[in-house]
Parts: structure tokens; sequence; C-alpha cells
């Protein structure tokens, strides 16, 4: 159940600029990157593009402010970003934090499809979010 990091997620007014940045300043791209399907229009709107060094991703997202309104959900990610880790049993995880009082909010696949997702706070206030990637099982 050992969470591995996955990515960070800067949040911005301008993607395109620091998109830019990180590719001129830090040899970031977007090849060899495994980039999750956004649900446009269900919960996010804004732009976002992802990079990697080849080992960890970096999703630069357009701020949104007023996501808890749109989603009803209790903590916005692209507020002020987030720090992501994968998980292969998010129940597993989810009864962990339960068990430490710590409490989460479950955005389901409601950003990403094929992702199961959760946020919750350090305690400073940082927001961590843990997924797990659903895998499609062939039945034959």
């Amino acid at each position: 159940m050992k969470p591995k990091f996955h990515h960070i997620n800067l949040s911005t007014k301008n993607v395109k600029e620091m998109q830019k940045f990180y590719k001129k300043i830090l040899f970031l791209d977007n090849e060899e990157i495994d980039i999750p399907k956004l649900e446009k229009g269900k919960a996010y709107d804004g732009d976002v593009e992802f990079m990697t060094d080849s080992k960890i991703q970096t999703h630069l997202a357009e701020i949104d402010n007023d996501l808890c309104f749109k989603t009803g959900l209790e903590i916005n990610p692209l507020s002020k970003g987030h720090f992501a880790y994968r998980v292969d049993d998010l129940n597993k995880f989810k009864k962990h934090l339960e068990l430490n009082k710590i409490k989460y909010s479950d955005w389901g696949e409601t950003a990403v499809s094929g992702w199961q997702q959760i946020f919750f706070h350090d305690p400073d206030g940082n927001i961590i979010e843990v997924h797990q990637k659903k895998i499609n099982k062939i039945l034959f």
C-alpha cells in the first residue's frame, strides 16, 4: 500500500507561459507520458499541460478558485496546487486515513476518467492527492 510519488500540480494564471519556462529551463517535455483523460465540462474547464522529466510528472493547471462551488466537493486542488501519490489499493488507503482521523474529499472520477482520486490536507494545509489508476479487466 505504500504510496509512490506521481506528480506535482502547479496552479497558474498562464499555463502556456509556465510550459515554456519548464521546457526551456528544466528541459521537461510531454513525450513518454501517460496523459490522464480529463473530463472537460464535467468539473474543470481550465487549460492544463502535462510534462515530465521521464520519471515524475509536472501538471500545469489554470487556477480555478470556484472549483468547490462547481463540484460540491470540499477541497479545491486547483486553487494553489497539490502534490500526488499513486497507490494500488485506494480503499485500503482511505481506511488508513480514517484510522488516523484524517478527513478527505473523495473525488472519485470527477476530474479524470480512470483515476479514483482523494484529496486531503497535511498539518500545514498543503493539499495532497492520492489516487489509484483504474484497471480495466478483460473478460473472456
